[in-house]
C-alpha cells in the first residue's frame, strides 16, 4: 500500500527525497545561524547579534515552506535533526565568510534539485522552488555586501564597531 500511495504523488519520488535534504541543510543553516548570533551577542556585536537572529528565522522559514509543499503535495516531509553545529569563531569577518560559504552550498543544491526536477519533468516542484533562487541570489549577495566591509574599512578596533553598525544596511543597498 505504501508504494501505491508514493505513486500517487503530486510531487515526484525522488524529488520529495531531495527536498526532505534540503530540509536537513536549512535547519542546519537556521541552527548555524542561532550560533553566529550568539557568538556576535557574547562579544559585543549587538547589531550583527540581530542579523543572525534574523537569517536564523528566515532559514526555518524556508525549512517549513518546503515542509509544508511536500506535505501538501502528498508527500512525507520529515523533521530534521541538526548537529555538528560551529560555536567558536575568531572573528565577525570569519562568521561572514562562512555564511557566504554555506549559502553557496544552499544555491548550489537548490539548483540541483532544479536540474533534477527538468530531467523528470515535475514542472509544479520546479515552479516552487522558483522562489528559492531567487531568494539565494539575494542571500549571497547580502553575505558578499558584508564582507566588501570588511576589505573596506578593516578588522581592528573601531573599524570593527563601524562595521557592527552598518551590517543591518546591508539588504538595503
Amino acid at each position: 500500500m505504501k508504494d501505491l500511495v508514493r505513486q500517487k504523488l503530486s510531487i515526484h519520488v525522488e524529488i520529495m527525497d531531495l527536498l526532505n535534504k534540503q530540509i536537513e541543510k536549512e535547519a542546519h543553516s537556521s541552527s548555524a545561524y542561532l550560533a553566529m548570533a550568539s557568538w556576535c551577542d557574547h562579544n559585543g556585536l549587538s547589531y550583527s547579534a540581530k542579523f543572525f537572529y534574523e537569517q536564523s528565522s528566515e532559514e526555518r522559514e524556508h525549512m517549513l515552506k518546503i515542509f509544508r509543499f511536500i506535505n501538501n503535495n502528498g508527500g512525507t516531509a520529515y523533521s530534521p535533526e541538526v548537529n555538528n553545529i560551529e560555536h567558536d569563531f575568531n572573528s565577525l569577518q570569519e562568521i561572514f565568510e562562512v555564511a557566504l560559504d554555506q549559502e553557496i552550498t544552499i544555491t548550489k543544491s537548490i539548483h540541483n534539485i532544479v536540474y533534477k526536477c527538468r530531467k523528470v519533468q515535475d514542472l509544479n516542484t520546479e515552479n516552487f522552488l522558483q522562489w528559492f533562487v531567487n531568494e539565494q541570489t539575494e542571500e549571497e549577495q547580502t553575505m558578499r555586501k558584508a564582507l566588501e566591509l570588511f576589505d573596506l574599512m578593516g578588522t581592528e578596533g573601531l573599524a570593527l564597531k563601524f562595521i557592527d553598525e552598518r551590517i543591518p544596511q546591508i539588504r538595503e543597498y
